[in-house]
Parts: C-alpha cells; structure tokens; sequence
C-alpha cells in the first residue's frame, strides 16, 4: 500500500503535486525546487543559497517520513548549465556528514519549473 508523504511545514494538500510517495519501505521524492514551501518565494541569489534551498526541502520531506539523509539511496539532480556543477556538488556533499552520499546523477537541461537553476529528486529506503 502506497502513503503520500509531506514535509511537516508543508500544507498544500489539494494540488496536483505529492511531494513523495512510499510504498514498500522506499520513499519516492519528486523534484524539489528553491521554493520555499507554502510560499511563491524562490531562494535564488546564487547557485549556491537555490541548491542549499533545495537540499533543506528534500530534508523536510524525509523528515515528513521520519528519515533524514541517510536513507537517501539515489539522487538526481537537474542543472540548467553544466558550469553550476562544482557548486552545485559542493553544497550538496554538506548533507552527507557519514561521508557515504547516495548515487546520483547530474543531467543538464534546457528548462526548469518557475525558471529556477536546480532540481533534485530522490529515492530513500528504510532498509
């Protein structure tokens, strides 16, 4: 049986957009943006203050599963310039304090929602 999981600060039930899913003790995040949630804010200045956005959002949507970024198992993350890649990748290895980051990709792509620089969707487990 599938749950939509939510960050706890997160009250925007009612939209087309589950911010995660679990089912069978993995927990499917969708892409996560700058967005400060239940706000139309983008923290956006620098490549770095988006991707540390970012990164907070997908902790509030662990959190909102009772897990933290060590059940994180798989990360993608998407970048509208390749040249954000050393930042990106910077802010992002702050997260990971055991020094055992999940796999990940990083694509380049065109466009993003909201115009935004940076998105990362996730998969965590419990196991």
């Amino acid at each position: 049986m599938k749950r939509t999981v939510r960050a706890p600060e997160d009250n925007s039930t009612g939209t087309p957009f589950t911010p995660a899913v679990e089912v069978g003790g993995l927990l499917f995040i969708s892409g996560q943006i700058c967005q400060v949630f239940n706000t139309v804010t983008l923290r956006k200045a620098s490549i770095e203050e988006e991707t540390t956005q970012v990164m907070e959002n997908l902790g509030s949507v662990l959190k909102g599963a009772d897990m933290g970024f060590e059940h994180l198992v798989k990360c993608t993350i998407y970048i509208t310039n390749l040249q954000y890649y050393a930042e990106v990748s910077r802010v992002y290895q702050t997260y990971f304090k055991e020094g055992d980051p999940p796999a990940r990709e990083t694509v380049g792509v065109k466009d993003l929602p909201r115009g935004v620089n940076v998105m990362i969707s996730a998969i965590a487990s419990r196991n």
